[in-house]
């Protein structure tokens, strides 16, 4: 097989490949083997008329023909192979000569992965932060637990007052018109959570269990309905419930009630050592973050545009499956939004575009570093699934196939190893925010369930309960 190959406009290359008359003679024979058996031939049974009868009978193009399309797919496979090309799409191929005795000659034009020039990528200046918790962030932390372990007392002869959680029927109206989201039953609210309308909780606070209120309030400007931002709504409430928490005090006790910890010093000491593994898994993503955007905004790239409508229709799909979980459709997503699906394109394209070329640049720079996926990698990598999956390693093997994708994935954790490896620390600048210097009240409230024990980590917030 011989091949050549012409850089063409538009990410294109054109392929003109020569199969040799050998290796078409043999796909000829293979079709050949099966039409005899299918074609009713005068004076032969099936499957025993010589070949050049059968030629005779339906001719030699039909059957050079079906050759080629036999032998094409294979001589593409092995010329792009050959040539260290990347299609991104399917091949347009055209015939140019398929002749008995004589070569087959044919074209395929596709697109392909666009080159791209990397600027620099050694050296690149990150800040590292120190990692630091402080007594208030311990603080934080366990207030969060506090009200995480709350238990619920129902009040039944008292006003519902801020931090209460209340059970409600409500339903609103705009202009006298309901709307989807607008009307609810049962529905477990917290006040001064801020869950819903502002100004809709506060107008609660007093209330007793079975009364009725009429709450008025606006929608803001920049809510995310646009048939009802700006707008005024009237909900008729009704308490149906409600249920006061009642905090466990911060001592021993408590220590041992949340954790395997046996003091309330011993469970300070735990949740500083959480707190500060988890502040240094954040200050480390953000540093292989910093690298990543770095080598990319120095590297230049044509995105091809088959990539990134690909990418597009990628996240599309993932948001459909993401919303069929919730019980909601793509379209009923979207006229919430008062959007059209174009309009969400629109939206989706500039991450799509940033994602295809942080994919190109990383690896042109595995390919620039020799960078791969060793079979160690590949094995150390199915292991953890396979423990994670509770499988045999052979099974998840089987499983992932061809190891294509985890081959990519691992060559491009490998790049962004590599990139953070060769990068220069520098001082991080004064005057940063909070997320680069310390764990804060947020942080607290997201990792509240990690200080509990695996024995306390299914319990239901209390809210819940």
């Amino acid at each position: 097989m011989k091949a050549t190959v012409e850089k063409l406009a538009n990410h294109q290359v054109l392929l003109e490949i020569e199969v040799d008359p050998p290796q078409m003679e043999k796909a000829v024979d293979q079709v050949y083997r099966r039409l005899v058996k299918e074609v009713s031939i005068p004076g032969f049974r099936k499957g025993k008329a010589p070949r050049f009868i059968l030629e005779r009978f339906v001719g030699k193009g039909p059957l050079y023909n079906e050759a080629a399309e036999i032998v094409i797919p294979t001589a593409y496979e092995e010329a792009v192979s050959e040539n260290k090309l990347e299609p991104i799409a399917q091949p347009e191929v055209e015939i140019v000569k398929v002749e008995a005795g004589e070569p087959l000659v044919f074209k395929a034009k596709v697109e392909v992965k666009p080159e791209v020039e990397l600027g620099t990528y050694t050296g690149l200046e990150v800040e590292r932060p120190e990692v630091q918790v402080t007594e208030e962030d311990i603080d934080n932390y366990l207030k969060n637990m506090q009200q995480h372990y709350a238990e619920l007392k129902v009040i039944e002869d008292e006003p519902a007052a801020a931090g209460d959680i209340v059970a409600i029927d409500f339903k609103g109206t705009v202009d006298g018109q309901s709307y989807p989201g607008m009307e609810g039953s049962d529905y477990s609210l917290e006040l001064g959570g801020g869950t819903f309308v502002p100004g809709f909780e506060e107008q609660l606070v007093g209330a007793r269990v079975n009364e009725e209120r009429t709450v008025s309030v606006t929608f803001p400007t920049d809510y995310h309905q646009a048939d009802l931002a700006g707008k005024e709504a009237v909900f008729q409430v009704t308490v149906q419930g409600i249920k006061r928490k009642e905090l466990k005090p911060l001592d021993d006790e408590f220590a041992k009630d949340v954790s395997e910890c046996e003091t309330l010093a011993e469970l300070r000491q735990d949740i500083r050592r959480r707190l500060e593994e988890r502040r240094g898994q954040e200050i480390e993503a953000a540093v292989r973050q910093t690298a990543i955007e770095k080598a990319v905004a120095a590297a230049a790239v044509d995105l091809p545009e088959v990539m990134v409508e690909r990418r597009v229709e990628s996240q599309l799909g993932e948001l459909s499956r993401e919303l069929r979980a919730q019980k909601m459709t793509l379209e009923e997503f979207l006229n919430s939004y008062d959007r059209t699906i174009d309009d969400l394109k629109e939206d989706i394209r500039p991450g799509a575009e940033k994602e295809v070329k942080t994919d190109l640049v990383l690896e042109a720079i595995a390919r620039a570093e020799n960078i791969a996926a060793t079979e160690a990698e590949i094995e150390a990598e199915i292991d953890k699934m396979a423990k994670v999956l509770r499988q045999e390693p052979a099974a998840v093997r089987k499983n992932l196939g061809d190891l294509s994708i985890l081959k990519y994935d691992i060559m491009i954790k490998k790049a962004i190893d590599f990139l953070v490896e060769h990068s220069v620390t520098v001082p991080p600048r004064t005057g940063g925010d909070t997320a680069t210097t310390g764990a804060t009240a947020a942080e607290a409230a997201e990792t509240t369930a990690m200080t509990a024990t695996d024995a306390k980590e299914d319990e239901a917030a209390p809210a819940e309960g």
